[in-house]
């Protein structure tokens, strides 16, 4: 089975600082993968990597077997990568709907399509479409946050802690809605994320990552007691 998205031998970094060294990932068609470790061991960085907002010094990233190579961060995002940042990222001083027709304006008429999908997905944001996003909870941020990022359509979803600061309420509503995704879209999620019961619950596989690389990786029911004691345990 051919991946949809593949790293190889991926280094990067800040400065002269080297933080990536030598990641290879992949991810399946139609699979949720968990990216897991501890804090500040590279995983935001990869995710950044695969976005082009951090260059690769060495290695391949190929989307449905392109080459992303020196592809700027807007062009991946057109082949097919949506990504949602820690911190949602959202406009806070524009609407709800104002938010959504960003990606609306960029995509035309295929993301329209998918925009009463996302009111189901996330009902509160029909509900709440002229407010600020400024005003919404955290919880309510992020689900506009994966909105947007779903109407451009992506390949892959890229999510970096989706859960962090959210009432259970709206985690277990993104939860179903990662389930609903994949099983009814051809599209795969890349996921960073702390909360391990949820990353479990959606996840198809997982990789566990520490100093820039990866330590180990399988299906997700592999992901046993020890090897989170060992690797993920503060």
């Amino acid at each position: 089975m051919t991946n949809l998205l593949e790293l190889r031998a991926i280094k990067a970094g800040y400065d002269q600082s080297a933080i990536l060294r030598g990641v290879d990932l992949e991810i399946p068609p139609k699979s949720v993968v968990s990216l897991l470790g501890r804090n500040g061991v590279g995983k935001t960085t990869t995710l950044k990597t695969i976005m082009g907002l951090v260059s690769a010094t060495a290695g391949e990233i190929n989307l449905d077997g392109q080459p992303l190579g020196k592809m700027k961060p807007e062009n991946r995002a057109r082949t097919g990568l949506g990504y949602v940042p820690q911190g949602r990222d959202i406009f806070s001083s524009m609407t709800v709907w104002e938010n959504l027709k960003v990606s609306l304006s960029i995509y035309g008429k295929e993301s329209a399509d998918r925009l009463d999908e996302v009111y189901q997905l996330f009902p509160v944001l029909k509900e709440m479409l002229h407010r600020k996003g400024g005003v919404l909870s955290g919880g309510q941020q992020q689900q506009l946050a994966i909105g947007r990022a779903l109407l451009t359509r992506p390949k892959v979803l890229i999510l970096d802690e989706p859960t962090e600061g959210i009432q259970p309420s709206i985690i277990d509503q993104i939860e179903d809605a990662l389930i609903y995704l994949k099983k009814t879209h051809d599209m795969s999620i890349l996921l960073v994320e702390q909360y391990l019961d949820f990353a479990k619950a959606v996840s198809d596989k997982f990789y566990i990552m520490d100093r820039g690389t990866i330590l180990t990786s399988g299906p997700i029911a592999d992901l046993s007691e020890d090897l989170i004691t060992k690797h993920l345990t503060v």
